[in-house]
This record gives C-alpha cells, sequence and structure tokens, in this order.
C-alpha cells in the first residue's frame, strides 16, 4: 500500500477511516492526516489494544480496502493538476 498516495488522497479517504472506526473522532481523523504510524495510534489509544493488533487492524483494511484506494487515486488524477495537493 503507498501510504503517500494515500495521505494525498486523505479527504477523500476520511470517510472509508470513520465508517471502520467509528470511534475515532472527526477531529481526530483530520490530525492523523493519512500518515499511517498516527492511524495505529488512535486506533490503539481509542480501542485499547495493543500496537500489533492495532497495526494488524489498518494492515487488514488496507488489504481489504485495496480497490477503494485505488479507485480514488485515479478519481484524483484525473483532476486537474492544479487542484492536486503537491502542486
Amino acid at each position: 500500500m503507498n501510504w503517500d498516495r494515500i495521505e494525498g488522497n486523505w479527504k477523500q479517504l476520511k470517510g472509508n477511516v470513520k465508517e471502520q472506526w467509528g470511534k475515532l473522532t472527526d477531529d481526530q481523523i483530520d490530525k492523523i492526516a493519512g500518515k499511517r504510524d498516527q492511524l495505529v495510534g488512535k486506533i490503539q489509544e481509542n480501542y485499547g489494544i495493543s500496537r500489533d493488533a492495532a497495526e494488524r487492524h489498518v494492515k487488514d483494511w488496507e488489504n481489504r480496502d485495496h480497490d477503494v484506494f485505488e479507485e480514488t487515486a485515479a478519481e484524483v488524477r484525473k483532476l486537474p493538476k492544479i487542484l492536486h495537493k503537491d502542486s
């Protein structure tokens, strides 16, 4: 999973994250901003699980929702270059 791509498309993926981990607040999801280590940490904190368990949850989510990430990235690539994050 390309987390640079996820970070760049975070706004589009926030709903998917909220659906998967409903205990995360909108503010926490905004602050995570597509950073995998922060997502793992917030899952660990909010769900009271070990870091390893949180890592497994994120890995399962990556594997299960791979198509969502790819579809989102494809849609973003279609946008005019001026709208891309790195522009």
